[in-house]
């Protein structure tokens, strides 16, 4: 489900050390190795330090609870984020469950990176790969920024966990880059197979000709997800350089745990684990349904997993200088696809959506809030606790400002380094999630009865402040927001929508703002007019800001100081200097209409209305090529800004923007209607 918008969030210059961006030195020993761990399916409630140790204090039997040691230190490191959310957002390219879909050839955290300098490597789960009758797919990860790959390549392949054997669902490709490499690899458990093959790739890009260059490494598990099956041998012991799993490369025995059987090791804390199933102390305690022993053991494999590669770090002595973030895609899942002669996994056994209701799917708390944790020993302080909310695509602002480089303007998270490092202040985040999905949340006996069996089909969930709103179901864009204030309320059982007017009308207007419709994934509010905002008293003109510097992209400007200043009476390109040039304020719209924009540029351009992405010209632009794109907008003033990249002394500087609608030919956008 959310999977793929996770995976479509990570989402020029060729810079060699030591180089100069915007104007300022930075040394690459100064750029922090950066490792972004994704699992798949894995709830907020699964991870020891969020929910399960609770669970476990309480000594409840009926209760049962699962282990996490190693997630639980790696949270006690670094910082645990208990408010962030997963993203669907409202402009990416796939959306809902278009599986397999090629990724648009845009900014990737693999391009960023890569153009920050970093060596750049996926390894496990890809799913974005567009469709191909050979292995060149068009959206490989090599052609989304990333110098390596190793993995599944297709969204089903990460159903099966045994890609030779193909236990219970076939047999699956594997790919090292573009070679198919399934032939060699007997008995390997993909979560073994994925961790071993990240560590090598660490440790020989140590060993390699440029260890002292950052690297940057996208981990992405495909367990706990689907097929709940077990690894083939007990976790090697010592963990990191000389213990743990270990890249042996040899066809028939890959990796160190292929010399035992496939799915067949249970972790011993499950094997023989029992629970009060009727709530009765007074009654035997029963087994635990084989299903749940082998959940618990998927994850406490994670567990190790995780383990094993930060003692990989500490073993190399770059620790410190690395940073990790381990984070699920979405809540839980109920889907196991075991043979009939297993029970039915349901999460709600370890209540592995925590305190919320909600599961896969859900865009209630339970299906979005995830399990994330920020380790970088000496600068994550520890036991840091962040409060504030934040969503999984402010991984690439927060990523680019730890390599020295601020994000592109298509980002639509911001930084979280300070929260993170507790130096400078935190922007804040804007938390949106559309999501079409047909079927009903589940009935379990821990959600709201109001909760149970909630019809989902169109979603949508904004979080302002403290305070969520979420509808289901929507008919319309005049469909009311349940409104909840989610940090003294996390269940979900007070809707505050009563007596918050003002919020409902202010969410109806502000989800409208910062998304962009997509003919392939319709929404029943696509065809609305966007209201406009009152600014209070305004001038003519638009503010002009001028950033020096040699930008790879044009930029996010948030913690960059313009060189100058000044209002200009509308968009204008200069040739006089280099930078980045940004011009912000208000359009004036005349009358409620469709509007169609037009931009073209010489170098690189990008309009925003609002909180929406209008026209991007920046990645793999043509300079001269005009782009469009429509809105619907309602008469009066919104919320314009147009980012250009000036050309030192060029004579043939150009920035147009125009406009057209029902009653205006196509023309230059009139200086009449900027203000600021």
């Amino acid at each position: 489900m959310l999977s793929f918008f996770l995976r479509i969030t990570l989402i020029c210059l060729l810079i060699s050390s030591p180089y100069v961006i915007f104007g300022q030195s930075k040394s690459k020993n100064s750029q922090p190795n950066i490792i972004f761990i994704l699992v798949d399916d894995m709830g907020y409630g699964d991870i020891g330090a969020f929910f399960q140790n609770q669970r476990k204090q309480k000594g409840d039997r009926s209760e049962p609870w699962l282990l996490t040691p190693q997630l639980d230190k790696m949270a006690a490191q670094g910082a645990m984020l208990p408010e962030q959310y997963c993203a669907a957002p409202g402009h990416a390219n796939v959306r809902d469950n278009q599986f397999d879909k090629a990724l648009e050839n845009n900014y990737t955290l693999g391009t960023v990176l890569q153009r920050a300098g970093y060596s750049t490597a996926a390894i496990g789960k890809w799913g974005l790969q567009g469709q191909s009758k050979t292995s060149d797919f068009p959206a490989h990860p090599l052609k989304r920024g990333f110098d390596y790959y190793y993995g599944y390549i297709s969204h089903n392949a990460g159903h099966e966990h045994y890609p030779k054997e193909g236990l219970y669902r076939n047999p699956k490709e594997v790919y090292e880059n573009y070679k198919v490499v399934s032939g060699g690899l007997d008995r390997c458990y993909t979560g073994d197979l994925f961790t071993a093959k990240a560590k090598q790739y660490i440790i020989d890009h140590k060993k390699g000709k440029e260890p002292g260059k950052p690297f940057f490494l996208y981990l992405a598990y495909d367990t706990p997800h689907a097929v709940l099956e077990l690894p083939a041998a007990a976790y090697p012991a010592g963990g990191g350089v000389r213990g743990g799993l270990q890249w042996l490369g040899k066809p028939g025995m890959m990796i160190n745990t292929a010399a035992g059987m496939p799915d067949t090791y249970m972790y011993p804390d499950y094997a023989n684990a029992t629970y009060d199933h009727d709530k009765n102390p007074s009654t035997p305690e029963i087994a635990w349904p084989d299903t749940y022993k082998r959940y618990a053991s998927v994850n406490r494999r994670i567990d190790d997993q995780i383990g094993d590669l930060l003692q990989t770090l500490k073993d190399l002595k770059i620790d410190n200088n690395t940073l990790v973030v381990f984070t699920s895609d979405n809540g839980p899942s109920k889907e196991s696809y075991l043979p009939k002669s297993y029970a039915a996994y349901n999460p709600d056994f370890f209540n592995s959506f925590g305190p919320y209701d909600g599961i896969k799917r859900d865009l209630l708390e339970g299906g979005v809030k995830m399990p994330t944790i920020a380790w970088w020993p000496k600068k994550i302080p520890e036991n840091t606790l962040i409060k504030t909310p934040s969503i999984s695509y402010d991984w690439m602002p927060t990523f680019a400002e730890a390599a020295g480089m601020p994000a592109p303007v298509r980002a639509d998270g911001i930084s979280l380094l300070p929260s993170l490092t507790g130096k400078g202040l935190q922007d804040r985040s804007q938390v949106y999630i559309e999501y079409f999905e047909p079927g009903n949340t589940p009935d379990y006996a821990e959600f709201l009865p109001a909760h149970k069996r909630k019809k989902r089909n169109q979603m949508q969930l904004i979080r302002l402040g403290d305070t969520v709103g979420v509808r289901y179901n929507i008919q319309s864009a005049d469909d009311d927001f349940e409104i909840y204030n989610v940090l003294k309320d996390p269940q979900q059982g007070s809707n505050l929508a009563s007596s918050n007017v003002q919020m409902q009308k202010m969410m109806k207007e502000r989800v409208l703002q910062m998304r962009m419709a997509d003919a392939e994934a319709s929404r029943p509010y696509d065809m609305e007019f966007i209201s406009s905002i009152q600014p209070g008293k305004v001038n003519r003109g638009l503010n002009m800001n001028l950033y020096a510097g040699n930008y790879p992209w044009l930029s996010k400007l948030t913690d960059l100081e313009p060189v100058y200043s000044s209002k200009t009476p509308s968009p204008k390109a200069q040739s006089k200097t280099g930078g980045m040039m940004s011009f912000d304020g208000y359009i004036n719209i005349p009358a409620d209409g469709e509007y169609t924009f037009y931009l073209s540029s010489d170098t690189k351009a990008f309009l925003k209305i609002h909180d929406a992405s209008v026209i991007d010209e920046d990645f793999g632009y043509m300079p001269g090529e005009e782009k469009q794109s429509t809105m619907k907008l309602k008469a009066g003033y919104h919320p314009i800004k147009v980012y250009y990249k000036a050309k030192a002394g060029s004579k043939t500087s150009m920035l147009n923007i125009k406009w057209s609608a029902d009653n205006i030919k196509k023309e230059t956008i009139p200086a009449s209607v900027y203000f600021n």
